[in-house]
């Protein structure tokens, strides 16, 4: 992937170019999108989605303020134009309410030119999918970009997904979908288990690359970047522009998987999620989508979502939604995670695995609850010390091989990382599925107490989380929420 690598850092080196034009990093990625896809429709004969005259090379040959007066008109027109000659539907969502933020004709001139001199030859053979999650990832690393808060770490999606097991003709799901990083890998999965679909019958194929994978992102600029992302991995299925806390979450099909790190906090202005078939109706994001989650798994369908510690210790209505999940599903894994792998530092993150009880057995699923340790006596992650697959080794072996968490696994005691609780003894707890009993010797040391950065990120999570609560009861005392 070294060619891969190269074309990233060439790409992320011209945001440079840009910042006198008064642009943002996360902009800059949305300008790059536009000007890639067309590279990419040409490199990959795809052009027939684009109108003639709105092409690459329609591009190239201009310069000074025509080109960015041609470049706008561009943009507009394949996010509006309709029509048998109009671009194709995708093209027309990537592009939608685009608006170009360069100024200055010579900056635009050397994006062009810059891209159009890579080596796209060897991009090609290695990929333009992972060129553009690389691109993707390289933004997300950059804490001046802020995009860390939106991107989940590769090495976890690619865990996540392989001890989930995705399979051919099952639908997967996430309702927060970011940069489609969780599909992607699923698809990626896939493809690796099946001869990249040659072993699958044509309709079974053809069921993967356009209805298999589905989900909502809420943020239009990231919803744009999902698109091409899906687009250069050659998933054509749809992704709603959309709020999964609305209607538009109640109305999304069942789903076999669901793989997910919904977005930290409180719904914007402190309100209720909009749809109407919430048991427990709550403010705090990660408790609404995880009953969405739990309430759109199909019978017997699994899922693995990335949430925060609160979610495993919030009182009240919290309490309640843990107890009807382990009522309906089988809450059969928690993985603590290790600090510093998002970009809020201070944030401390779980994933949850569970399964959906067969049809009408919504009644006592969760007989006991397994929990991995990957937090207590791990290095402090960051740029100095990166995640890689290795940290989640012992995890997958500890998991095993059964998706639904039914392989033999061992109880390795006060002593160890793997641990199991009967649901008799998280019931003792009042459900508080906040546990660990290793003791943390980094959380002693004076060095890990970690930058001013991390630990002001750490203390307004805190006060964050206060003030849901306090709000929660405010509410509970007006008789909104029971």
């Amino acid at each position: 992937m070294t060619t891969t690598n190269d074309i990233v850092q060439k790409l992320w080196s011209l945001c440079h170019v840009l910042r006198d034009d008064g642009i943002t990093y996360h902009q800059y990625v949305t300008e790059l999108t536009w000007l890639l896809f067309l590279k990419m429709a040409k490199e990959t004969n795809r052009e027939e989605q684009l109108p003639k005259g709105y092409r690459w090379d329609d591009l190239t040959q201009l310069d000074g303020v025509p080109l960015l007066t041609f470049y706008r008109q561009l943009l507009l027109h394949l996010g509006t134009a309709s029509g048998p000659k109009g671009p194709s539907k995708r093209v027309q969502a990537i592009f939608s309410n685009a608006a170009t933020s360069m100024k200055e004709p010579r900056n635009l001139k050397k994006l062009v030119t810059d891209i159009d001199a890579l080596d796209w030859y060897s991009a090609k053979s290695e990929g333009l999918g992972d060129l553009y999650e690389g691109l993707l990832e390289k933004n997300a690393s950059e804490k001046k970009s802020g995009a860390g808060q939106y991107f989940t770490p590769r090495p976890l999606i690619d865990a996540m997904v392989e001890v989930v097991q995705p399979q051919p003709k099952e639908r997967v799901e996430d309702p927060a979908a970011g940069t489609a990083g969780f599909l992607i890998a699923a698809d990626r999965y896939i493809k690796a288990h099946s001869n990249d679909l040659f072993d699958l019958d044509e309709a079974t194929a053809r069921f993967q690359r356009q209805k298999a994978f589905y989900g909502v992102e809420l943020v239009p600029d990231t919803h744009r970047l999902a698109l091409m992302n899906l687009l250069l991995h050659g998933i054509d299925s749809d992704l709603e522009l959309g709020d999964a806390l609305s209607n538009l979450g109640k109305d999304l099909p069942k789903a076999n998987v669901i793989l997910t790190n919904p977005p930290f906090g409180t719904k914007k202005g402190g309100g209720l999620p909009t749809r109407d078939d919430f048991t427990f109706p709550t403010s705090n994001k990660q408790l609404a989508f995880l009953q969405h989650i739990y309430r759109g798994l199909e019978p017997g369908g699994r899922a693995a979502v990335v949430l925060p510690d609160n979610v495993l210790f919030e009182e009240n209505v919290g309490t309640k939604i843990r107890e009807d999940l382990m009522e309906k599903c089988d809450l059969h894994t928690i993985l603590r995670l290790p600090t510093g792998i998002f970009y809020a530092q201070g944030v401390k993150t779980n994933v949850l695995f569970f399964t959906r009880g067969e049809h009408g057995k919504d009644r006592g699923q969760t007989k006991a609850v397994w929990v991995y340790d990957m937090r207590a006596n791990m290095p402090s992650f960051g740029k100095r010390t990166p995640l890689g697959p290795e940290h989640f080794e012992p995890f997958i072996k500890a998991f095993g091989k059964n998706p639904y968490g039914q392989s033999k696994r061992k109880d390795e005691g006060e002593e160890g990382r793997f641990r199991k609780f009967t649901r008799d003894e998280i019931r003792k707890r009042g459900d508080n599925l906040d546990i660990s009993w290793l003791k943390d010797e980094n959380a002693t040391s004076h060095d890990d107490l970690g930058e001013p950065e991390e630990i002001a990120t750490e203390i307004m999570t805190k006060l964050q989380l206060a003030m849901d609560e306090i709000e929660s009861l405010q509410r509970v005392l007006r008789g909104e929420e029971s």
